[in-house]
């Protein structure tokens, strides 16, 4: 069986907020650690049977780049979702919230 890894290294001030973020991950087709502002991990706990959550930014992610993360994330989870369940209906309204945030967002933006 072949086992794979992801592998996220966090740097964090001397108030443990993070200052820097890398990833790698085995597959990902790339050598070393990459960089990125923000990590939103969700795991299914088989014992407890609930959601786990990891939410990491780091200080400079800008709080328009948040509202982007958030939005484009809501709008793959309907994709995962769909493949996940095979449910189409709700998968859509998943994307469609998605897309009203990013609605939303651009006039906000414009609106400024």
């Amino acid at each position: 069986m072949k086992k794979s890894e992801i592998n996220f290294k966090i740097t964090l001030d001397d108030n443990h907020v993070p200052e820097k973020i890398e990833w790698q991950a085995d597959d990902s087709g790339e050598v070393g650690l990459k960089e990125c502002k923000s990590i939103m991990l969700s795991l299914w706990d088989k014992k407890e049977r609930n959601t786990l959550r990891i939410d990491l930014w780091t200080k400079e992610m800008m709080v328009d780049e948040m509202k982007h993360f958030y939005y484009q994330s809501i709008i793959t989870m309907g994709d995962a979702y769909e493949r996940a369940t095979n449910d189409t209906a709700l998968a859509n309204e998943i994307r469609d919230l998605g897309k009203k945030m990013g609605e939303k967002i651009r006039n906000e933006r414009f609106s400024n």
